[in-house]
């Protein structure tokens, strides 16, 4: 699938160039020439707009690192001078603040996507994996730049959150001091996280990389789960899904600006606008939205072992989804039972987020823990047996096939009409 272009660029400083370095044939050959099949709808786009937020986070992070003080006594009145004295330091603040919203956004509906479509399933085990490992370092990285600006929600966030690591045996006291580079949560942890929050994004590139690189060995998957068929199934992807990507990317631009200009502070938590205080404790600590329904599943366990255990082994179990879904055929858009299974896990995570966002007392608790049970469920029990004991809908013989068999399908206009 990853094909090879024979074109002869008509420019001789591109031909001089690129029979040195052939960087613009590799250029024309996966990004433009690509053979993708024809039948991808605008739940592919993701892709491109995850790239698009990627960049937007790494060039707005950079300038804002130009003039934030990682030092607790001025990480709060940095941010502050950034908002009020810096020429447009509030768009800067506002863009990257709601494009971590934003891109989790944009990951948790690719991964929603891949998991519907079946794009974990064999040969796209390491492109799958490689996405889960993804998602792991955006969310180091998330919480990092969290608890930079030194607020009453960041401060008490980076305490608990890293306070969990004490429940592991025998290390856990030793693992929380290297976290907070002493004794508590202060100048050397927010020095640290800088540190690392600055860093990981460009980790996070060379993971992208590798994943496109995983994506084009097999190639693209589609919604009929079937193998393309090469020339009759596949069409370049310039221009066609440079267009579609374009035409997506402009949209989620325009929702991602709504925030931006009209509620940039919406997703936040208004007591962020506090300086942190170690003497007083908000009454109700809560991460970010994208958070929330791991952090539902963490309080749902009464053991704290087991509840960190849990929250971890809510994202780690996407790593063994290509062998827990045993169905042999990847669409769920024919999979009748598993389709529905798929909808009840997506509402268990919505549950799993507004549990998270409220205090744990009372219903919560028992909404909780039953949502925390079916998610766990889902993979461990439901996905085998379904992918076992359900009976498919006929596959198509190919993607022309399912094409031409819904226009068959559709009524057709009288003539006149």
């Amino acid at each position: 699938m990853s094909g090879h272009s024979s074109y002869e660029f008509k420019n001789p400083v591109a031909r001089w160039v690129d029979s040195r370095l052939p960087i613009l044939t590799m250029i024309r050959a996966q990004g433009m020439e690509f053979p993708t099949p024809k039948n991808l709808n605008y739940w592919w786009t993701f892709g491109g707009i995850l790239a698009v937020m990627m960049v937007i986070q790494i060039i707005t992070g950079i300038v804002l690192v130009m003039h934030f003080t990682p030092e607790a006594s001025m990480a709060f009145n940095s941010t502050e001078f950034i908002m009020r004295d810096v020429n447009y330091g509030w768009l800067l603040r506002y863009m990257h603040a709601n494009g971590a919203s934003m891109f989790f956004l944009a990951v948790y509906i690719h991964i929603f996507r891949g998991m519907y479509y079946g794009s974990h399933k064999a040969p796209r085990e390491i492109l799958w994996m490689l996405g889960v490992i993804i998602l792991l370092v955006m969310m180091a990285t998330s919480f990092m730049g969290y608890v930079l600006p030194w607020g009453q929600m960041s401060f008490w966030a980076a305490k608990v959150i890293t306070n969990l690591f004490s429940a592991v045996p025998f290390f856990g006291e030793t693992i929380v001091t290297w976290l907070w580079g002493g004794f508590s949560v202060d100048n050397a942890t927010l020095q640290r996280f800088f540190s690392l929050h600055y860093l990981l994004p460009f980790v996070l590139v060379g993971l992208v990389v590798l994943h496109i690189w995983a994506l084009h060995v097999p190639g693209n998957n589609n919604p009929t789960g079937v193998e393309v068929k090469s020339g009759q199934d596949t069409v370049a992807f310039h221009p066609y899904y440079t267009m579609k990507d374009l035409f997506a990317i402009v949209a989620f631009l325009v929702f991602y600006a709504a925030f931006v200009f009209f509620q940039p502070n919406l997703l936040g938590e208004p007591i962020n606008y506090v300086p942190a205080d170690p003497l007083v404790t908000p009454p109700h600590i809560v991460p970010e939205w994208y958070f929330l329904p791991y952090y539902a599943i963490l309080r749902a366990i009464p053991d704290k072992l087991l509840g960190v255990i849990a929250m971890f082994a809510s994202i780690l179990i996407l790593l063994a989804l290509p062998w827990l879904d045993t169905s042999k055929v990847r669409s769920g858009t024919y999979r009748p039972i598993f389709r529905q299974f798929f909808w009840l896990l997506v509402l268990d995570s919505i549950v799993l987020g507004i549990v998270g966002a409220n205090p744990p007392e009372g219903t919560w608790i028992i909404v909780g823990r039953i949502a925390t049970f079916w998610y766990f469920a889902h993979f461990l029990i439901i996905l085998p047996l379904v992918g076992l004991l359900e009976t498919p809908r006929p596959l198509p013989s190919s993607i022309s096939d399912a094409v031409l068999s819904k226009k068959k399908s559709q009524p057709q206009a009288a003539p006149g009409e």
